[in-house]
Order: structure tokens, then sequence, then C-alpha cells
């Protein structure tokens, strides 16, 4: 299996520490909103990398976590914290806005029938590690004290700039206007925040004699070092995560632990609407209850995610959309033909996974499942490897409907025809539909 890694920038076969225990960390949703479909995107993309690694006999150990503390509006350690935020949007505390998006969250998590991560670690349940960890960073000198928190000082760790490529001085040439004073470095980052004087921020602990919070990069290395330890076999996100959080995750996890944070690093591109990011604050979101509403499934907006690459470029439209539903109806309609014909595959499951196999290229996949004849053991496997749930979506007709297909033809070969229209109306109320053929009625859905 070959994946395309960030610390090399190529696509290079993927060597396992362990395989019957590969570690996958996938940084989760801050839990203050909704998650829209450009979040669900790149957990579609992570839950093929989960079943493809399961199809090659791996055993996968993956975290996810769930921020609901720690996140501010602006991810340089400013403005108000996220939770805070949702909390006065809809007049509810913190921790009851955490807990009504993280239900919401796993309902469309579960909904897009995404693999079950091993754990999901909501990052309040972490704060002692996560006083723990900032000990220790203070006692190998790589931070210090400012009027709002505690520091990183990113001077200290060499290949800071490395895995983001960096250019440092440019990052603080192009910080002057909002720099941070009391920072000394533009890169540096708050591992530690301290509740201001007046300061409306309802989760607060105590650390070093003063009421804070944890920064929103260390809950990750936190989370990592407690449930998976160090070095793990791959990290996942999206491209934004590159230059701050990633790099900022690297920099506390290396520092403290003297290992190797992970060893692949996967970040998936943006899903943009009319060419701009998918984001809250543009006001240009979809969530899949939008999609329903609009009369699509959310395995649907899955197949749709699973036509592209995890690292290309692609642009949302409900015209795309459609052409996806079609597509798995017409998948659907196959697995009902495999129902009624004893069908010879010519579909290769080694050639199959080997698509996935190379950088989890599904877009390839999905034109190899277009071209050849499946069986229904075919299809169970394709559910195996894409979770669209083609046979729980598509299942065989009860006994009655098919009597009802059975009267239908006797009444159209016996020249009933009002009892047989009665009899495709009856049918078309259970989204069924049928084919005259020259060897007999075919069954097919109508959605």
């Amino acid at each position: 299996m070959k994946l395309y890694n960030q610390i090399t920038k190529n696509v290079a076969e993927f060597v396992p520490q362990d395989p019957n225990n590969i570690k996958i960390y996938t940084c989760g949703p801050t839990v203050y909103s909704y998650a829209h479909i450009g979040n669900f995107s790149s957990y579609i993309y992570w839950d093929l990398l989960v079943r493809t690694l399961s199809l090659n006999g791996y055993q996968v150990n993956r975290v996810l976590n769930l921020t609901d503390v720690g996140h501010l509006s602006s991810d340089a350690d400013e403005g108000e914290d996220k939770l805070e935020k949702g909390a006065k949007r809809e007049g509810k505390t913190v921790w009851e806005i955490a807990d009504k998006y993280i239900t919401a969250f796993l309902k469309d998590f579960r909904a897009l029938n995404l693999t079950e991560p091993t754990k999901i670690a909501r990052a309040t349940d972490y704060i002692e590690a996560d006083i723990a960890l900032v000990k220790k960073l203070i006692d190998k000198g790589y931070t210090y004290e400012t009027s709002d928190g505690i520091y990183y000082d990113t001077s200290k760790f060499e290949k800071y700039a490395d895995f983001a490529r960096l250019n440092l001085e440019k990052l603080k040439a192009g910080a002057r206007v909002e720099f941070n004073s009391e920072k000394r470095n533009a890169s540096d980052f708050a591992v530690w925040k301290y509740v201001k004087p007046g300061e409306d921020h309802a989760m607060q602990w105590e650390f070093n004699g003063k009421m804070g919070y944890p920064g929103w990069h260390l809950e990750c290395s936190t989370i990592i070092h407690e449930e998976l330890g160090e070095p793990i076999d791959i990290h996942t996100g999206g491209i934004d995560h590159i230059p701050i959080h990633h790099t900022n995750e690297i920099a506390q996890s290396e520092a403290a632990f003297d290992e190797k944070l992970s060893h692949y690093w996967l970040h998936c591109n943006f899903i943009t609407i009319d060419g701009q990011k998918v984001s809250k604050s543009l006001g240009n979101i979809y969530t899949l209850d939008d999609l329903r509403e609009k009369g699509y499934s959310p395995y649907d907006f899955k197949l749709w995610v699973l036509q592209g690459h995890y690292r290309s470029d692609r642009n949302f439209s409900f015209e795309d959309l459609n052409a996806a539903k079609n597509r798995r109806l017409n998948w659907r309609n196959r697995v009902a033909e495999s129902y009624q014909k004893d069908l010879s595959s010519s579909f290769i499951k080694e050639t199959a996974l080997s698509f996935v196999n190379n950088d989890l290229n599904s877009a390839e996949l999905m034109a190899y499942i277009d071209d050849n004849t499946l069986s229904l053991d075919d299809w169970r496997f394709i559910d195996q490897l894409l979770g669209l749930d083609l046979l729980k979506t598509s299942p065989d007709l009860t006994d009655e409907l098919k009597e009802q297909i059975k009267a239908r033809e006797n009444a159209r070969r016996a020249g009933d025809y009002a009892t047989a229209d009665a009899l495709r109306e009856k049918l078309a109320e259970n989204k069924i539909t049928v084919l005259d053929t020259e060897n007999g009625p075919i069954w097919q859905y109508l959605a």
C-alpha cells in the first residue's frame, strides 16, 4: 500500500510499525456548531483509509478527538473561545453547547456509515494530562510566561519550520501589525492561556497559581500520548492544519517526549462552493440535513466525495451531487439485477483493492466498478471498502412484492392491462418499477 507522506512530499510504500496495531490519529471537529459537508469530506476520506488498511489485513487503532475547549476564533491564540461564542449565540452553557453538537456530529458520522474509531476523545477529559505536558515543556526549557499565558518558544525547536516549509522571516514580517509584544517570535504559540480579568470563560482550571485553559494545539499532543503513544503511524487532517496546528503539535510533542510524533501525515484538500472555501464565517455551508431536505441521501454525498481524490481540488455543486445520486441508483439497480440473475463476475477484488492501495485512488476504483459485472459477493466487498451500504439500502424484494410482479405479468399476458397498470402503480408506491423484457420482467428501484 502506498500513501502520500507530508514529510517526504511523495507517495511511498507504507511501512507499519506493527501490522496488528496501526496507530492513527484524526483531528476531529470543534463542537460549537453543526459540522458541514466540508468537514465531513475529510472524515469520509479517512474512513476509506481505515477500510483499505483493514482489507489489507492490518488491525487499526484509531483515535478521533472532539475539541470542546481552547480553540479560539483565531488560530493564532487570539479572539474568543469558539465554545463561548456558541454559548452566547444560543443562550446555553458551554457544556450544553458541547453536548449538543457532539451528539449532532456523531449522528451524522454514523449516518455516513463511517467506521467507528477505537476511541473518541473529548478534550476536556484530558486536562490533568494537559497540565502534566505543560509542566514537562516548562521543565525542559521550551516555554516562557507572558501576562496572558504560557508560550512555546519556537526558536528552541530547531526543526520548527521544516514540516510546513515555513519562511519564519516572512512570517515575522507579516505579523507585525497584530504582533503580541510579549511574544518572542511571531510563530510562538500558547500551550496554556490565562483567563484575563473580566473575561467570560466558563471552562477554566487552576495551574501555576492562576485560572486558565489549554491552548488548542495541546489537546492533540496530549491525547496522542495518552491513548496511542509516540510515534504513531499516521496522522490525518486538513491542509489548513499544516502551517500552524500540525506544526505546533510536532514541536510540543517531539520536544516533550523525544520521539517522532508520526511517521506519515495525510492531509485532504478543501471542498469549495462557487470557488470559495466552505466556511461558517462565509455563511456558505450545507449540512447533511440541508442535503436531506433537498432530496439527497448522506450516501449520495459520500459517493460524490469518493469520486475525487483526497488531495485534489473539489468544487461542490448540486448538479454534480445529482450525478452522484444517479450513479448510486444505477449501482443499486445493478445489485437488484444480481438478485434476479446468476451473474458471471468479471470483477477482481485484488484489482479493485490495488486502486485504493495507490494513495486511496477511489476515483479509478469507481470507473472499474462501472465497467465490470459484479456478483452479490462483489457488491459485499464494495460495501466493505467504500461503506456505501448498497446491500442494506438495496434489499431483495419481499415475497409479497415478488408475487405482485408475477400477478402483473400474468395480467399483462392475458391482456388485462387495467389490472397490470394498477399493480404497476402499487409497486411504484414501494419505489419499485418493472421493465418488460424478452426474458420476462426485471424489477428496479425508482429511488
